[in-house]
């Protein structure tokens, strides 16, 4: 397409869209069978030469066919979105096509002449009141914001003198001839359309212009780093094509209509073009989000690769080992349902299809977490833990289990300890829960079948999150269960206010996670206080007996001293069932009903690393635990071995 000066209302008059949309055909039919040749490479002739040889020429052989297989990849990803830009391109263009068509229309049926300029002539008309001669045509000129706008050569009488009472930059003046104002109307419409098309033109043809590939048939990180930024540039281009193609302000069930009413070329469309959006919009099946999003993760680290401070280094490492388990495989299978770079990373995996499973887990991670080699390392394990251990519970029925880490859950570093994103606050579980509300709903809508078994499951911060999620309107869509691990609370006062009958809401809180025994705000105040008399009278008299060496040590033992003695004040007049998120879910007076679990290491014992919080999923830590866990996900709470509550 022509530059921004170089677009006429002429080339817009005449432009052949259908052309654009043939060039979207066979940019498809390249993006297809580079697609399909990736396929057969990483099928049949790597998979055949794996399983049949084993030498070094035979894994050789293998690299070569896996770079092959890159090439290709890369290929389909930059034909998708060459495809995808000149959709875009040939929709958004056809309105104001349509409006200048319109306008060039009306001007021919009213005898006016179109310049090649966008003015417009008009013809003598009406009666001068004062002499009776019939009043002068001219010419005028739509405001178009680029070019004429003012200029006086452009509003002239038949003779060609300028008239100001023809000129708009004299709205109080108003020409008696009737033509002037038809024929303005035209002009503006002309120079609308032309301005509309050509900041379309533009967007475009800077996106398309980035769509280049470096020489040379190597494609490493650097490659889809160029690939990642190929398609921010398509998406920024087509952003009101976006608006108003795609649901993104509806909801999941809206958005799931959407999907199933477009055609096959279409979906194939969205996919390969804006893998982002569509990969991480709730509402689209499963399968389809899985595609996008390895898509999505071979471009974000490509983006990662090249930045160097530790958040991006962190990121990467977790990107980089989501990607080794996906290559790798597992059983049941690996499902990238979301991934992104938004805050402390974005990661959402399923282990097994929740589009066709018949129970379905959705599990949210608490404090510390991000997206980094550990998330990826441990945090995902227990989704797959989960759904290991419900298939051996019953292993007629399906189910999916996931890790939501759609939400920046609080970490542990001084910024946020002094900020609304410390743990201590509810910020970041308020900002999840409406978020973790739209996946679950979206889970619901992309089903197949009947209503799944759906198990909403809370850890550490992550049942704070999952708590506010289920005292929203509604609760948590489609959710029958809901289990709370290692939990400080939920914001609620009972079990109840959960929306799942009292009778469905699950605790496990081990004896020495002390997660689950954290003081509520008049506990933790008057440890404060008692923290800071302490120290302040143990400072002086250490002082007084030893100098400044027995001011700091009485200074620190009073600050303990005072700590546990105001701790112990306070406690003695509030409620034991109280934590610092409302009542204490294991307590009798939350009302859920508690499973069994271990007890797990003292803080002591364990050297400070706190594991009987991080144990429940892991049967090889807690088994009692991973089993009570796997059985209320496939249904079966029933039979799950229960402990009395606190």
């Amino acid at each position: 397409m022509a530059a921004v000066s170089g677009l006429t209302w002429q080339r817009l008059r005449d432009l052949e869209l259908s052309e654009l949309t043939d060039a979207v055909d066979g940019w498809r039919a390249a993006s297809a069978f580079a697609d399909a040749a990736r396929e057969r490479v990483d099928g049949d002739m790597s998979s055949g030469i794996t399983k049949t040889q084993n030498s070094e020429s035979a894994r050789a052989a293998v690299e070569r066919l896996k770079r092959l297989s890159e090439n290709y990849h890369y290929i389909h990803t930059e034909t998708g979105l060459i495809r995808g830009a000149l959709d875009g391109l040939a929709t958004e263009l056809g309105a104001p096509q349509r409006r200048l068509r319109n306008a060039l229309d009306d001007a021919a049926s009213l005898g006016y002449a179109v310049n090649d300029n966008g003015s417009i002539d008009y013809p003598a008309g009406g009666r001068n009141e004062m002499t009776g001669d019939t009043i002068p045509g001219g010419s005028v000129m739509g405001d178009n914001g680029l070019i004429g706008a003012g200029n006086p050569g452009l509003y002239r009488d038949a003779n060609g003198m300028y008239d100001p009472a023809l000129s708009p930059d004299a709205p109080a003046l108003k020409s008696p001839n009737p033509h002037r104002a038809k024929a303005q109307d035209i002009a503006d419409r002309v120079a609308h359309a032309l301005r509309e098309a050509r900041e379309i033109d533009e967007r475009y043809s800077t996106a398309l212009h980035k769509l280049r590939a470096a020489p040379g048939l190597t494609v490493d990180s650097k490659t889809w780093a160029d690939v990642a930024s190929d398609a921010a540039a398509v998406s920024q281009a087509a952003y009101n094509y976006l608006e108003e193609h795609l649901p993104l302000d509806k909801s999941p069930a809206d958005r799931k209509e959407w999907w199933d009413h477009l055609s096959k070329e279409q979906r194939e469309e969205y996919v390969a073009a804006f893998p982002e959006l569509i990969g991480n919009l709730d509402g689209i099946p499963a399968l389809v989000r899985d595609e996008a999003n390895r898509e999505n993760l071979q471009m974000l680290i490509g983006r990662l690769d090249g930045k160097h401070d530790d958040a991006s280094r962190d990121m990467l490492g977790g990107l980089k080992k989501i990607q080794e388990k996906l290559e790798k495989g597992s059983e049941p299978p690996m499902y990238l349902l979301g991934i992104g770079d938004e805050g402390n990373g974005r990661a959402i995996i399923a282990y097994g299809n929740p589009d066709t499973a018949d129970n379905v887990s959705a599990y949210v991670p608490g404090l510390g977490t991000k997206l980094d080699a550990e998330f990826a390392g441990g945090t995902v394990n227990r989704a797959l833990q989960t759904a290991r251990g419900a298939h051996q519970v019953d292993q007629f029925s399906r189910t999916s289990s996931i890790v939501w880490l759609g939400y920046d859950a609080p970490q542990v570093t001084p910024s946020d300890l002094t900020s609304g994103k410390s743990v201590m606050f509810m910020n970041d579980a308020k900002a999840g829960a409406p978020d973790y509300n739209a996946f679950m709903a979206g889970i619901s809508a992309t089903h197949e079948g009947g209503a799944p078994h759906v198990t909403a499951i809370g850890h550490s911060y992550g049942s704070l999150t999952v708590g506010l999620a289920a005292q929203e309107k509604g609760g948590i869509p489609g959710a029958d269960d809901i289990i709370l691990v290692g939990s400080p609370g939920t914001g609620a006062g009972n079990a109840q206010d959960l929306n799942v009958g009292k009778g469905h809401v699950f605790v496990g809180a081990a004896d020495n996670d002390i997660v689950t025994k954290l003081p509520n705000h008049e506990e933790a105040s008057g440890m404060v206080s008692g923290a800071v008399g302490g120290g302040s009278a143990g400072f002086v008299l250490g002082a007084g007996m030893a100098g400044p060496p027995g001011a700091l040590v009485g200074g620190g033992a009073g600050a303990l001293v005072g700590g546990i003695g105001g701790y112990m004040a306070q406690d003695a007049q509030a409620d034991p069932s109280e934590r610092w998120f409302g009542t204490d879910p294991a307590s009798k007076d939350f009302g859920a009903t508690r499973f069994m679990v271990d007890d797990g290491a003292t803080i002591v014992e364990d050297r400070g690393k706190m594991s009987a919080h991080s144990n429940y999923f892991n049967p090889a830590k807690d088994q009692a635990s991973a089993d009570n866990i796997a059985k209320i996900v496939a249904g079966k709470s029933g039979k799950i071995s229960l402990e009395a509550p606190r």
